[in-house]
């Protein structure tokens, strides 16, 4: 009775659908934040993502299931123009950097973003972070999103991680 109860209520649930890129320059660990979250796994030396990576995952909140569709892109200098390709759309972005840059936090205060240091070698606030934007992100009605108005991402500083109950580990 209790298991079935379980499932009525998680078959009431809404399921939301967002994209989430990860950008920074090249060797921060944008690919390295990805593969902890979706995989649970760190390679201490990671291949150079070449264009951009693609992965799924979902986060269980108290009512909603949110699938991020992950776009982690190149941070090669070479790789720049296609950027916008592939954050165009998008509902949330991870900027990833080197921790010795201190203006980041600074930055995401006067600007109201989400700030968190992550480490994808030890899983500090990996799963917190994606976790942190699942609950961000606006659920409208029915489950479905609609698009939302494109925003200059390119000078936001929030660095990024969270799983939930749905992880695939």
């Amino acid at each position: 009775m209790a298991a079935q109860r379980a499932t009525n209520n998680a078959a009431q649930g809404k399921i939301c659908q967002f994209k989430l890129v990860l950008l920074g320059e090249s060797a921060v660990g944008k690919s390295s934040l990805v593969l902890r979250f979706v995989k649970g796994q760190f390679h201490e030396y990671q291949e150079s993502t070449i264009g951009a990576a693609f992965l799924t995952q979902t986060v269980c909140l108290q009512d909603t299931t949110v699938k991020f569709e992950i776009w982690d892109t190149a941070g090669q200098e070479r790789y720049h123009s296609l950027a916008p390709m592939y954050y165009r759309g998008a509902q949330a972005a991870i900027v990833v950097y080197d921790i010795t840059n201190q203006e980041a936090a600074a930055y995401s205060e006067e600007n109201g973003l989400l700030f968190m240091e992550t480490s994808a070698k030890t899983a500090m606030h990996v799963n917190e972070i994606f976790l942190a934007i699942a609950e961000k992100l606006p659920k409208n009605e029915g489950g479905t999103n609609r698009p939302r108005p494109e925003v200059d991402i390119t000078q936001s500083n929030p660095p990024g991680g969270s799983k939930g109950c749905c992880s695939s580990h």
